[in-house]
């Protein structure tokens, strides 16, 4: 049974905007494959619901002038995997999306819904942190652009009363000359939730044969999606060789911190860690031809 005082459909942005600040009580709701579970719980009953499902103008992916990618919160994964433009110039945001849960959630569940959510283990969060990625928050008013960085609060994301997340940005400038790859690893195959994962983001200079630039972030490693700056610096520059690889592990069991739960122990997020960090590399450097092992 769902215990929902008042259910509120959304025309558009300013609308939600409006419904959101006449009802403070209320909950953005989309897709609902989180919203609902939570009511059918009893966490939220009795809640009133803002729809923002259909909203048109926060679906789809469209490319600007400049180059930035505009990823629309309303979005659902599969349309995300699917995009000719994602698959074109991001296709490791397509393929992290493509592992969450079966076909039905990734048919009704969106992007935003996701980084929305606030869960360490969702599975776009290491990627758009791996690309530096911008949400673009409206409130009827002038809105605000903040990094997904500093969107992330510990179980709780930066949403303010009256704010709807419109876009994920994903600039010209984090994804030119960059290849990534998603690695999640979780105890069974499919519809299941991380119980460590890693997107690795990189820049190869094949002429010199080196990592020119790389970015390294993990899902299920601390309270929030870990960016590990430390392992970054350390291998920027390093010459692309199996010694690379085999430093990246280390670096990463040195810098991540993850914690026992029933799902796995701290030892063995270590362990699985750095594996999954310098295999995701591996193929990062593979895609942009540089791999000379």
């Amino acid at each position: 049974m769902y215990d929902i005082e008042n259910y509120y459909q959304a025309e558009s942005v300013k609308d939600a905007v409006r419904l959101l600040n006449e009802h403070p009580d209320a909950r953005i709701i989309s897709g609902g494959s989180d919203v609902l579970i939570k009511i059918r719980e009893g966490k939220f009953a009795g809640t009133s619901l803002v729809s923002i499902h259909g909203i048109k103008e926060i679906q789809g992916v469209k490319m600007a002038d400049n180059g930035d990618i505009y990823i629309g919160a309303g979005t659902v994964f599969s349309h995300i995997t699917n995009d000719a433009i994602i698959r074109k110039y991001i296709p490791v945001l397509g393929e992290a999306v493509d592992q969450v849960g079966g076909p039905q959630v990734r048919n009704i569940g969106t992007i935003g819904g996701n980084i929305c959510n606030g869960a360490v283990s969702a599975d776009s969060a290491p990627t758009v942190f791996s690309l530096n990625a911008l949400l673009r928050l409206e409130d009827g008013k002038e809105g605000r652009l903040v990094p997904v960085k500093d969107f992330y609060l510990g179980p709780a994301v930066d949403l303010r009363q009256g704010e709807i997340l419109a876009y994920v940005i994903i600039p010209a400038k984090e994804y030119e000359g960059y290849h990534g790859h998603y690695i999640k690893y979780s105890m069974r195959n499919a519809m299941d939730i991380a119980t460590i994962s890693c997107s690795v983001v990189s820049k190869v200079d094949q002429q010199a044969g080196v990592i020119e630039d790389v970015r390294i972030t993990f899902g299920v490693a601390a309270p929030v999606p870990y960016r590990c700056t430390k392992a970054e610096e350390a291998l920027k520059g390093m010459k692309i060789e199996e010694s690379l690889y085999e430093k990246t592990a280390q670096l990463i069991r040195e810098e991540i911190n993850p914690r026992d739960s029933w799902r796995a122990s701290r030892a063995f997020r270590l362990q699985i860690g750095g594996e999954i960090a310098a295999r995701a590399l591996r193929r990062t450097v593979e895609l942009a031809g540089g791999d000379r092992i």
